[in-house]
């Protein structure tokens, strides 16, 4: 018998720089933030929010996003761990779309791949974890 999971519950990723983080997050993405902990938050709360570590935890669809604020290296994909994030869209379009806003806000990308089951769109975030847009085929 196996483990039958339907889908990814969350991910959250270890970053540097909370703040630095969440600006790039948030002029990307634009997720509504589930978790966070207030400036002014009590002891009681800060106790209950304590896994966020100070970071924030999004909403990205059915999943939960989030960033955790406690690393003191960079990121590399030939370690064992995390080799990229790979978000959704629905076509096309919406990599191109994504492309645009990227370079508006002066953040490097690569160009749209095409991958033959789909598209891609790869970039880094403020701490070089790799990360990419993919739209299927069709």
């Amino acid at each position: 018998m196996t483990i039958q999971p339907r889908a990814f519950a969350h991910v959250r990723l270890t970053v540097t720089d909370i703040e630095r983080s969440r600006a790039f997050y948030d002029a990307v993405f634009g997720l509504p933030v589930v978790f966070d902990l207030p400036p002014d938050a009590d002891e009681e709360a800060r106790e209950q929010l304590s896994f966020l570590f100070g970071g924030v935890i999004y909403q990205l669809g059915g999943s939960l996003f989030g960033l955790r604020p406690v690393a003191s290296d960079r990121f590399d994909e030939d370690r064992v761990g995390l080799d990229h994030v790979s978000f959704a869209v629905d076509g096309r379009v919406d990599l191109e779309r994504a492309s645009s806003h990227l370079d508006h806000l002066g953040v490097a990308h690569e160009g749209i791949k095409d991958i033959r089951v789909g598209y891609i769109l790869e970039f880094r975030d403020p701490d070089g974890i790799a990360l990419e847009l993919f739209a299927p085929a069709g």
